[in-house]
């Protein structure tokens, strides 16, 4: 995995910046489609490796195919954001992939997100856990309740019985190493933010009224995985563009801030 570089880039992340982007991201009306002038930019060729890129899993459910949730958009308005608001050289054309392509070794961090009904193979099983044994880095983002938890749980017991996710304390760098949260975020769809608009409800089911983020840790602590329950990170990436409401609220002050801080952590820890 090619990290050195990525590595001396992303250390260029200052918190004046930060703090610059907290007091007011470029809210942009309409969120261009993939692949127009607006969220492209040009990558070094003699460095077109040393970049980082968002890196989404493809992957089979039991009910419905989930995999491609928020995909397109939120993949690259979140590259986006990553090139405008630090020095880390990111690549402007996320990748989808499965966990058997042989290729997937070559990205140091990967998103899964809506797990809730995910189902492994026993190949897949095998590539994940040496993905993450080797140095890779994993996050699950979007579901929510106790019954897509439990399914989440069996599948990722499947690839480390041994470990067990835990909880990841409030002061835990995940939330602080950029961008200081004062509280574990949770951040619904659009759609139940603007049917709530005015109220503290921010869940989207009766039992999932409590943000949690989660880890899973190697044999010498380096965090590996972390699992965003509860909460939807990629619709505050998908939707920036669609309501202004919406964007201050929950792009702006959680979902962005909280995906540049898993990077950051995941790319110098």
């Amino acid at each position: 995995m090619r990290r050195t570089v990525l590595l001396l880039l992303l250390l260029g992340v200052t918190f004046a910046y930060a703090q610059s982007y907290r007091r007011g991201g470029r809210y942009r009306p309409a969120a261009p489609p993939a692949g127009v002038e607006d969220l492209t930019w040009e990558v070094d060729p003699k460095f077109k490796r040393d970049v980082f890129t968002f890196v989404r899993i493809r992957y089979y459910s039991s009910w419905r195919e989930s995999w491609d949730t928020d995909w397109p958009d939120s993949d690259q308005n979140f590259s986006y954001r990553l090139q405008q608001l630090t020095s880390l050289k990111v690549n402007p054309t996320p990748v989808v992939i499965e966990l058997t392509n042989p290729e997937l070794f070559q990205y140091p961090w990967i998103y899964i997100i809506e797990p809730g009904r995910l189902v492994f193979s026993e190949e897949e099983v095998a590539a994940l856990r040496r993905y993450l044994l080797t140095g890779g880095f994993l996050m699950v983002d979007d579901f929510w309740g106790e019954d897509e938890w439990q399914n989440f749980y069996e599948q990722i017991k499947r690839v480390f019985p041994d470990r067990e996710p835990l909880e990841l304390p409030p002061d835990h760098a995940i939330f602080n190493c950029v961008f200081p949260l004062k509280s574990k975020p949770q951040i619904p769809s659009i759609y139940h933010a603007m049917s709530a608009q005015g109220t503290d409800v921010t869940w989207e089911r009766w039992d999932a009224q409590t943000p949690h983020y989660k880890g899973i840790y190697d044999d010498k602590n380096r965090l590996m995985v972390v699992i965003c329950h509860n909460t939807d990170l990629g619709d505050g990436w998908e939707r920036e563009g669609e309501n202004e409401y919406y964007f201050r609220e929950f792009s702006e002050k959680s979902a962005y801030p909280l995906g540049i801080n898993i990077v950051f952590y995941a790319m110098t820890h």
